[in-house]
């Protein structure tokens, strides 16, 4: 579960890009982060993900205080969280396979289990035949679906998405949206942060509509 009380996020210069923010988002639910452009989503995703502090209030993911947990702890807090961004951070020297491959480098998977647990999530997001592909050869769909795979190749329990089909056609939007949803069918938390809610494939979903960093009604 996801817990936020009150959350102010103020930035240099005072300026509240989130308000006295309160929600609950349950484990295994997908929740949608709505709202107009600027209005606080991706600063609120930022949050839970644990990149940014909150300035006050409390947050809690996956039974850790995000305003009393020490620095040294965060890196074993993120593996249980997926984290797809609109500017991805693709390594465009490196082919797909190795863009996946890094988060289990970086943990110390051993590299028979890791190229195992890549390539799967490479064949989970339809992109195991481009293993060998650098991301400038990826279409932007495919792009996208590769930063899906990396971010669940540690396979988290929280996965965070901002605006996932903002440069995407229709085709390729449906594709991603359609993998959340089979993530989410299988007890991953999926939250998305869109100015589209629409978009989204419709079953049981959690909406929190921000408005100049506050929720609305």
């Amino acid at each position: 579960m996801i817990v936020g009380s009150h959350l102010v996020k103020r930035y240099f210069g005072g300026f509240e890009a989130i308000r006295d923010v309160s929600f609950e988002i349950e484990a295994g639910k997908m929740a949608l982060i709505g709202g107009h452009s600027g209005a606080g989503k991706t600063t609120l995703l930022k949050l839970m993900g644990a990149i940014e502090r909150p300035t006050s209030g409390s947050l809690v993911v996956g039974g850790q205080n995000l305003m009393a947990i020490r620095n040294s702890a965060l890196p074993f807090l993120r593996r249980n969280l997926g984290l797809v961004f609109q500017d991805q951070k693709l390594l465009f020297d490196r082919p797909a396979l190795e863009n996946v491959l890094l988060p289990l480098e970086i943990i110390g998977l051993s590299p028979r289990e890791a190229q195992r647990r890549a390539r799967a999530a490479l064949d989970k997001v339809g992109l195991l035949a481009r293993e060998k592909a650098y991301p400038i050869a990826l279409s932007g769909g495919e792009q996208q679906r590769l930063a899906i795979a990396r971010a669940v190749v540690n396979r988290p329990s929280v996965l965070l998405v901002d605006e996932p089909t903002a440069n995407l056609d229709e085709g390729s939007a449906k594709q991603v949206l359609d993998l959340f949803a089979a993530f989410n069918q299988v007890g991953v938390t999926v939250i998305i942060a869109t100015h589209a809610p629409r978009e989204i494939p419709g079953h049981d979903l959690q909406l929190l509509t921000l408005d100049h960093g506050q929720l609305a009604p």
